[in-house]
């Protein structure tokens, strides 16, 4: 029999249902709680390193019509990534120009839109990073995945074969040769277990698809490493093939073996750059491979939905690839499964409810 408990029922799923849209309900998942500004003071265990993004902490809770000595140098920061234009005023001012930077920037990097420098904002911007701009071709409007301008890729046939070599040249010696090739080995495979290409390595770095080096401040790209942290490597687009990684890194492959404060793992940034070199850009989901951002002694080397989608559009999935090996999290932080199927099952009972 139909009741008033019936009633109130059904008014709750079409509700529930009404405000939680599919973008909407994994936006409010991949959203960083208020503990991330908790990350801030990680930060500041750094506060003897030198890099000039470290001085940024400063600037906490500037906002608009805030004049503060030395915050053009967080303007300069975001031209580099894409945020403010070449020719517009870089002075002290936090005006107009950088509340919208900084409003894009915060949207991007799937942060709290506040428009102001938060301590949560500050700790992303002070965290070391990719050396390539966020603003790449977004296709998707409801996806959080992007690609280069005119989306490349390696034009092969699929499926493909790269190879990669290293440079015998531009190189480190603070990790031995095998455990350098071992990383990078692994990298390749987190892309090659999803997609239609294979990569192999080469001892014929000239003729190499991929070229991997190591290298310190300027060298030759117009794109100058800056020193311990900051910018991590950079790699280009399709079907460039360089990758280039900062020499002045403390790399690792172990951080039970290498201590260091500032130490990177260098298996989480080789996959995030060879991401780009198979051709995608930044992604705004923060667990994902292409985020932009790694805290010093962090990993991160699983690909997640929102990276798998993304490259899987530009080669084709793995036959041996099944999305039931990835966790829930993983799917519905990147809009994989949709959420048709819950609109289906919550119709199905609303209906069965109204006809009781």
């Amino acid at each position: 029999m139909y009741t008033p408990y019936v009633s109130i029922f059904i008014f709750l799923i079409l509700f529930i249902f009404s405000s939680c849209s599919s973008t909407a309900c994994l936006a409010t998942r991949l959203r960083p709680t208020k503990s991330t500004a908790a990350k801030f003071a990680i930060s500041n265990n750094l506060k003897n390193h030198s890099h000039p993004w470290f001085q940024f902490k400063r600037f906490v809770d500037a906002r608009r019509g805030s004049q503060v000595d030395g915050i053009s140098e967080l303007k300069k920061y975001f031209h580099k990534f894409g945020y403010i234009k070449k020719n517009d005023i870089l002075n002290d001012t936090f005006d107009g120009q950088l509340e919208q930077a900084l409003a894009k920037y915060q949207e991007k990097l799937g942060l709290h839109v506040t428009r102001k420098l938060d301590s949560e904002t500050i700790s992303e911007i002070m965290s070391p990073r990719c050396g390539f701009s966020d603003t790449f071709d977004k296709l998707h409007a409801t996806k959080r995945y992007t690609y280069f301008t005119g989306k490349p890729r390696w034009s092969r046939d699929i499926p493909m074969t790269l190879t990669y070599g290293f440079s015998p040249i531009y190189k480190i010696t603070s990790l031995g040769m095998n455990e350098i090739q071992g990383a990078f080995r692994r990298a390749f495979n987190h892309w090659a277990a999803v997609i239609q290409v294979n990569f192999i390595q080469t001892e014929d770095y000239d003729f190499a698809d991929i070229k991997i080096g190591f290298y310190l401040g300027a060298h030759g790209d117009d794109e100058p490493f800056d020193g311990v942290l900051g910018v991590l490597a950079h790699a280009f687009s399709p079907e460039n093939g360089q990758f280039h990684l900062d020499a002045a890194e403390t790399w690792a492959v172990d951080f039970e073996v290498e201590k260091s404060q500032v130490a990177v793992d260098l298996e989480s940034i080789a996959t995030h750059e060879i991401g780009h070199l198979l051709g995608l850009g930044h992604t705004s989901v923060k667990d994902a491979i292409m985020y932009p951002t790694l805290k010093a002694r962090h990993r991160k080397v699983d690909l997640k939905g929102d990276d798998i989608v993304a490259v899987q559009a530009l080669y084709g999935s793995n036959p041996n690839f099944k999305y039931q090996s990835m966790s829930e999290s993983d799917i519905s932080s990147s809009s994989i499964l949709s959420l048709r199927l819950l609109k289906s099952v919550i119709m199905l009972l609303v209906l069965a409810l109204l006809l009781l």
